[in-house]
């Protein structure tokens, strides 16, 4: 009996050891981190640039961009600057994804085409707060390369016998 005090006594000065560990580790300013994909971005990715939403009313925008297997987003903020608290999407793409997500001190509208879609796809995103709708006309066109068509063979001559 002695030896499972013990061993409680010890497990118990262990936690209140770790408590005060926890506490002395915690520090004065919270460092904020943030990541973006830059590497997966499509070789062409022209978007409308400095997005600026107005509480409860819808704004345009367009991506142009090719299609390798990349994304092609916008970024867009509220005063202060700040990202949106959430995106919803209202109107749904037909031929590829959508992601909606806070990066930093901006909220990032990304679209990614299916594989070997070209032509024209549109989306709409509400945001809150504020009820902001940003509907996106995404152009698509074939990544370098896809559209090149590849070289004929040359005919074979003919022989005589």
């Amino acid at each position: 009996m002695s030896h499972t005090l013990r061993l409680l006594g010890g497990l118990a000065l262990l936690g209140t050891l770790g408590a005060c560990a926890e506490q002395a580790a915690a520090p004065a300013s919270v460092r904020r981190i943030y990541y973006t994909d830059t590497i997966g971005k499509a070789a062409v990715c022209t978007p409308t640039q400095n997005v600026s939403l107005t509480a409860g009313q819808q704004t345009e925008a367009t991506i142009r961009m090719s299609n390798e297997g990349g994304w092609c987003g916008i970024r867009i903020n509220q005063s202060g600057p700040k990202p949106y608290d959430a995106g919803m999407l209202v109107q749904r793409q037909q031929h590829g994804r959508v992601l909606v997500r806070a990066v930093g001190d901006y909220t990032q509208v990304d679209y990614f085409p299916d594989r070997g879609f070209t032509g024209t796809d549109a989306f709409t995103v509400r945001f809150v707060p504020g009820n902001p709708a940003l509907k996106v006309t995404v152009t698509v066109q074939p990544g370098p390369g896809a559209a090149a068509t590849p070289a004929a063979a040359p005919a074979a001559a003919a022989t005589r016998r």
